[in-house]
């Protein structure tokens, strides 16, 4: 009985984490005060194992993961695709629009994500979404499936995945 070749690597680094303000939105009515989190980021890789036993390079994978982080540490960050909340820019600030309330943020420390909400599973979706979208690095490795998870403290973390179909190979 021969073994598979394929296997899961988990990158979880202690450096993987970004740090931003945020509220999550309920309904059309209801949401959040405005808080923070120091947000933990980890990839879970299926992949085939090379003739020289590595699947790929773990230094190139922890570089780009770190950049991911670094471009949404210590901004607040707001839900451009929400069903419930308008952003528009005005100068130097946004200014989101809830459920009659109108909360300006400045623009150096803001990013609006394309998102529909600013919780775990959103960002976790984004940050694969970005990850794939570098196309040297999926295409470069024989990965089958990534499993991205972002967490906003210990027991409660969202996860996104995306799996090779048969095209892509």
């Amino acid at each position: 009985m021969a073994v598979s070749t394929v296997t899961c690597i988990e990158i979880s680094k202690e450096d993987l984490k970004f740090s931003a303000a945020h509220f999550t939105i309920f309904s059309a009515t209801e949401r959040e005060r405005l808080h923070g989190h120091n947000f933990r980021v980890s990839l879970d890789l299926t992949a085939e194992v090379g003739e020289n036993g590595m699947c790929f390079s773990y230094v190139e994978i922890k570089r780009r993961l770190r950049a991911l982080c670094a471009a949404l540490d210590e901004y607040t960050l707001l839900p451009g695709e929400s069903p419930f909340m308008r952003i528009q820019q005005e100068g130097e600030f946004y200014r989101a629009q809830f459920n009659g309330e109108q909360l300006p943020f400045a623009v150096s420390d803001t990013q609006v994500l394309p998102i529909r909400n600013t919780t775990v599973e959103e960002f976790a979706r984004y940050l694969l979404e970005q990850l794939l979208a570098d196309a040297a690095f999926v295409q470069g490795n024989d990965i089958y499936e990534l499993v991205m998870k972002v967490s906003s403290g210990p027991g409660q973390s969202g996860s996104a995945s995306w799996r090779r179909t048969d095209t892509e190979s």
